[in-house]
């Protein structure tokens, strides 16, 4: 009688394992996907004010520390970059946030459409 329960104890232990095990993976599955979407949307940000900050550069002429010539648009576009990344990174305009509301909740419709479809 005693092995009998032993075997019960070691199946829902193996069980309760198992049940831990797959709720870590899930959790740790939706920190990456949520990581992703959080650095997607910065990057979107990013992009749109590199494009900004390249058209306010347009007008400015190579007086200053491009000292004009061929290789100042090279230049300019680095600077630019540089400065979208740290608006981006350090909050930017609101847009990144925005982005990554709107990925999330396309997220959560997808994961609950396959559950709303195959109940009756």
């Amino acid at each position: 009688m005693a092995a009998a329960f032993d075997l019960k104890a070691a199946s829902s232990v193996k069980s309760a394992y198992a049940a831990l095990t797959a709720q870590q993976q899930l959790a740790g599955a939706k920190s990456a996907s949520t990581a992703k979407a959080r650095q997607a949307s910065e990057d979107f940000e990013a992009v749109y004010l590199n494009t900004m900050f390249s058209q306010m550069f347009t007008a400015i002429d190579g007086d200053g520390p491009f000292g004009g010539g061929k290789a100042l648009g090279v230049w300019r576009s680095f600077l630019t970059d540089a400065y979208a990344k740290s608006f981006a990174k350090s909050g930017g305009i609101g847009i990144a946030s925005d982005v990554y509301r709107t990925l999330m909740a396309q997220q959560e419709d997808r994961g609950a459409a396959p559950a709303a479809e195959t109940t009756p």
